[in-house]
Order: structure tokens, then sequence, then C-alpha cells
């Protein structure tokens, strides 16, 4: 468990105000899925997602995304991770390959969320991207409320990551506008 508890360069928990705000959030909370509960809520309740506000800023660590808030789904997931590591709950790093069409026609591209390790439920996803019109995330464990449910050509990445993928970090540090992430979303073919 100790590598997903572990503060990184972009789950950087140890940022004063990221390690603030983990705090706030759990306060006068019993337990751990309490905790959980409140920091998912904000991450999707409080950060806008940079493709449905087309913010026009990248932001590629947990402490940019709570400085500018706002974040792709990919950092708005390096956020939530780092609120509940900062609070002792591990969390990994969850992938779906999906249809990005209503950014441009006709692709696919990678869509981050996460991991939470939750003592009464073990390992369970949740999807803190923000809900919209047809979208409908909740936190509502042992049950999976997902922002998006697989289709046809699309899937899961079933693996429990303690680091994100590298083709989202390069992708969110090399492309710094909402045009440019348009056009170069992260993606694997399998």
């Amino acid at each position: 468990m100790k590598k997903y508890l572990e503060a990184t360069e972009i789950i950087d928990y140890h940022d004063k105000e990221v390690n603030a705000l983990a705090l706030y959030l759990a306060e006068n909370c019993d337990t751990d899925e309490q905790i959980a509960k409140n920091c998912f809520e904000y991450v999707r309740d409080e950060i806008h997602h940079s493709g449905d506000y087309k913010d026009n800023i990248t932001t590629a660590t947990a402490s940019e995304v709570l400085k500018h808030q706002t974040g792709w789904c990919y950092a708005k997931a390096f956020l939530l991770a780092a609120l509940l590591r900062a609070n002792s709950i591990p969390t990994g790093f969850a992938y779906q390959r999906l249809s990005c069409s209503e950014y441009k026609p006709d692709i696919y591209c990678l869509h981050g969320l996460n991991w939470i390790y939750l003592k009464e439920h073990g390992w369970y996803r949740v999807d803190a991207r923000g809900n919209k019109e047809g979208v409908d995330a909740q936190f509502m464990p042992p049950m999976e409320k997902l922002a998006f449910e697989v289709g046809e050509n699309e899937f899961d990445l079933s693996e429990n990551l303690s680091e994100p993928l590298p083709v989202v970090v390069e992708t969110l540090r090399k492309y710094g506008t909402y045009e440019e992430m348009v056009e170069n979303f992260p993606d694997i073919k399998e």
C-alpha cells in the first residue's frame, strides 16, 4: 500500500495549500469513507473540468489544479489522489479509453479516474471529472457510478496504477491551451 500513499512531483500533497485543504475536508469525519466522499465531492463539484469550461490553461500537478481551480479529468484525478493520500487513504489511477467525439469527430482518448482503498469495501473506482448533462458520477460504495459507461470500441484499463500513465503526464506538460489539448489527447490502443 505504501506506493499508493506517496507524495510525488505530480501528486504533491506536501504543497501547503493542498495539505491544508486535505485537513479541512477531513475535519469532523469519523471514517475513511466520509473523508473520501468529502474529497471526491470537492474535486468533482468545485474544480472546473477544463474541457467543459474551455479553460485555456492546462494544469499538470495537484497543486496547479487547486491554484487555478481547473483541470482535465487526468489532473482532477491528481488532485483527488493528493487530498486522499494526505489523509492516509491509499489512492491509485484508473483509465478508460473512450470516444472523445464531443471535442473532435471520430477520435478516442484516455479518460482518467481514481481507485480508492476504503477499509470497509476494498478498492473502489470513482470519477471526479465533474457532472454535466448526461454525466452523473457519484460516490456510492460499494456501487460504482462513474461518469461514463464503456461502449463499442471503448474499454477499461483494469490495472490500478500507483502513478499516472507517463503519456498523460507528458501530454499535460506539453500542451498548454484548450485547443492544443483537444488536438493531442493522450491515447493508447490496448
